[in-house]
């Protein structure tokens, strides 16, 4: 006879995030890929969308690279590729506003998985909601720590 042991509530750990990350994700691209849109450019196009005006195009740039962990080349690439499709315009000096299209590509990706998130997030407590919140939070802000020494390291 075997018994099996009940497991335990899993301890957050990156492969706990990673699977969570990853399965939204997944959900996110199918979503995108709809509208014609990647997951690199919904991050972009999202920036500019909730500005309260044009933003400057370097700081555009930094709010990609710190949300996507990617290169200024790779984001400067992304804020083109967005402008070429229309949903981002060029202004002058190095600014970019969100147009219309892009608008209206930000709102109905976004209604599409509103209902999906809401799914998703269905009967949790706020209460353990905000603990995660707080916990990966503060994930966040060690890893990004980690990576800015190890990128001062290299650059000596």
């Amino acid at each position: 006879m075997t018994t099996t042991t009940p497991l335990a509530d899993p301890l957050v750990d990156p492969r706990v995030i990673a699977l969570a990350h990853y399965a939204g994700r997944a959900l996110l691209e199918n979503v995108l890929a709809r509208h014609g849109s990647t997951f690199q450019q919904s991050v972009t196009l999202r920036l500019v969308a909730v500005a309260e005006g044009p933003v400057e195009r370097d700081t555009l740039v930094d709010g990609v690279v710190g949300a996507l962990k990617i290169d200024a080349a790779a984001a400067h690439s992304v804020a083109d590729e967005l402008i070429a499709a229309g949903l981002l315009a060029a202004e002058e000096p190095s600014a970019v506003r969100i147009t219309d299209a892009g608008r209206e590509r930000w709102a109905s990706t976004s209604a599409a998985t509103a209902p999906i998130t809401a799914r998703i997030y269905d009967g949790i407590p706020k209460e353990d909601l905000a603990v995660a919140g707080r916990v990966l939070t503060l994930i966040t802000e060690r890893a990004d720590a980690e990576c800015a020494a190890m990128t001062a390291t290299a650059a000596k």
